[in-house]
């Protein structure tokens, strides 16, 4: 429906070039952009595999273990991509892969960008997405690399607890509680999460900007550290 905008198509070009320049094993790659017969079109790694939201709604919720792998390969293709100034907008478990052997790989780089300037209003439509979005991101803000990490952090939580942190009747009512409510603590939930988890969880989903993790950087290194001793002191995240 947009092959007629001639800005939106001048977008998906240029968005689909930068995205094509990003190689990584977290990533879903994409490796061509043309256009054929008026049509334009991006070439995509064909992934085996189903997405983080259809396995967690098979499962329930995750173990710490599998919660730490997925996010530590999750967060990789985020720091991959910001190390590209490439900033994904739209990180949710529909978007992000995982494969037989293990694996994951973050999906539609390049899209996001363009559909969520296609698509400005939060209609009923954008309810699978709104789930996810920053505080400023709903504000209408200038977003930065820190909203992917909201997201990421949001991910973490829905797959510790099998939950969403807000819910809601429309998209908008979702939006409202990202801006103004504080979700209820993973361990509130499911005593049996461990402690460091749940920190990086809420450092990450933090809505103020300058309490959240500045960077992916620096949330894979708390989960590195909390992947190589699960009894890890990460007390001063809750110092901050």
């Amino acid at each position: 429906q947009y092959k007629e905008d001639e800005n939106f198509v001048r977008k998906f070009r240029s968005e689909a070039q930068a995205a094509a320049g990003l190689m990584h094993p977290n990533i879903v790659n994409v490796y061509d952009v043309g256009e054929d017969r008026g049509l334009n079109y991006m070439v995509m790694e064909l992934v085996e595999g189903i997405t983080l939201k259809d396995y967690i709604e098979k499962k329930g919720k995750l173990s710490a273990k599998e919660t730490i792998s997925i996010s530590i390969q999750m967060v990789t293709g985020i720091q991959a991509a910001h190390n590209c100034h490439i900033i994904h907008r739209d990180i949710k478990p529909q978007n992000i892969m995982v494969l037989r052997d293990g694996s994951v790989k973050v999906a539609d780089f390049g899209i996001a960008r363009i559909m969520s300037a296609a698509q400005n209003t939060l209609t009923q439509e954008a309810l699978g997405s709104v789930h996810y979005i920053s505080p400023e991101q709903a504000r209408g803000d200038r977003i930065d690399a820190r909203s992917d990490i909201y997201s990421a952090g949001v991910v973490l939580y829905e797959m510790l607890t099998g939950r969403l942190p807000f819910e809601g009747d429309s998209a908008v009512s979702v939006a409202i509680q990202h801006l103004s409510s504080v979700p209820l603590a993973p361990r509130d939930i499911d005593p049996s999460i461990p402690e460091p988890l749940e920190l990086i969880c809420m450092k990450a989903m933090c809505a103020n900007l300058e309490k959240r993790y500045p960077s992916a950087d620096a949330m894979l290194e708390d989960l590195e550290k909390f992947r190589k001793n699960n009894s890890v002191d990460l007390g001063y995240i809750r110092a901050d």
